[in-house]
């Protein structure tokens, strides 16, 4: 049977991709397309600069880790560090309420626990919200309040999260870059039983759709399987580095992502100060462990695979690029 013009997909003659990275790589010479810098210098490094625009990143780590929080302070970063760059945020904020993610930003912004930002100790004076500490909160959620993130707290299916982002690069995101962030991608409406690696192959597909439209930037965070907590794992120096198979749904997102970084405290998992890992020639017992997060770039697309040492700061939803690995 004929095929009807309806079922051909779309095709260019090679040309047209090449006049588009010839403008891509001179727009970038010229420093009129940039990536959106971080304030980790050797993240930008590994990454092109920075964030860049039509790329997913998947960022993993296990309960503790610290991806939530590195996610929440990156948002914020971005806007304080690129203020001529033109873009917005659409968080699906699965995890937690948009109320807490803003006193996260506040324990960021002002180096103050989030225990104490809400006056949990309520036995000690000293340690509650006085009015100076107040006003200053309220000056601080001022100024945060007059980004242009956008929050969803509803679990939603995969449909309806492919249904906002359309939305939103139709509506309030038109001739500006969106930057997508789903945190985290097993809380997807849709996730049980034998259907979970279905819905996270449908939602990663519906990722890299939406990457291709315009100029948007999708940032996932994932869970990782149980098994790089076993006791195996654990007192076997060479398995102590995240593989591709710990993440959940490994094949699906490595498919999908430019980037999958695993974010990692070998602390949590009880592993010996300067044991982790197999050596390095700085390290020759293994890496250090106390007050240590390290990001394992387990892919990236336009290099090759790294792990960047950072300094634990999450008591206060940061981490710290590490000068000395």
């Amino acid at each position: 049977m004929e095929q009807t013009s309806n079922n051909i997909l779309q095709y260019r003659h090679i040309k047209e991709p090449t006049i588009e990275i010839l403008k891509y790589i001179d727009s970038r010479r010229n420093g009129t397309n940039k990536s959106l810098k971080t304030r980790w210098k050797k993240f930008n490094k590994q990454c092109m600069g920075g964030i860049e625009p039509n790329t997913i990143y998947t960022f993993a780590g296990i309960s503790g880790s610290g991806k939530s929080a590195v996610a929440n302070s990156l948002e914020t970063d971005l806007f304080d560090l690129n203020r001529d760059e033109n873009f917005i945020v659409l968080s699906f904020n699965f995890e937690m309420l948009a109320s807490r993610q803003i006193g996260r930003k506040l324990s960021y912004r002002m180096k103050r626990t989030t225990s104490e930002l809400y006056s949990s100790n309520t036995d000690d004076e000293s340690n509650k919200i006085n009015d100076e500490d107040f006003s200053s909160i309220k000056k601080h959620a001022e100024q945060i309040s007059r980004y242009p993130i956008y929050y969803v707290d509803c679990p939603g299916t995969v449909d309806e999260i492919r249904k906002t982002i359309e939305h939103f690069q139709g509506t309030l995101a038109l001739n500006k870059w969106l930057l997508v962030i789903l945190d985290h991608t097993l809380l997807t409406r849709g996730f049980s039983g034998d259907k979970e690696r279905e819905t996270l192959y449908e939602l990663e597909k519906v990722f890299m759709s939406a990457k291709k439209i315009g100029t948007t930037t999708i940032i996932q965070i994932s869970q990782m399987n149980r098994d790089i907590e076993s006791s195996e794992r654990v007192i076997n120096k060479y398995m102590h580095y995240p593989m591709r198979k710990d993440i959940f749904g490994g094949d699906s997102v490595f498919q999908a992502s430019d980037y999958v970084i695993v974010l990692h405290r070998p602390e949590l998992l009880g592993i010996k100060e300067n044991e982790y890992g197999p050596g390095t020639i700085e390290h020759p017992s293994g890496l250090p462990v106390k007050d240590r997060v390290y990001m394992h770039f387990l892919k990236v697309r336009e290099g090759e695979p790294k792990i960047l040492t950072f300094v634990n700061n999450l008591k206060y939803n940061s981490i710290e690029e590490c000068t000395l690995n």
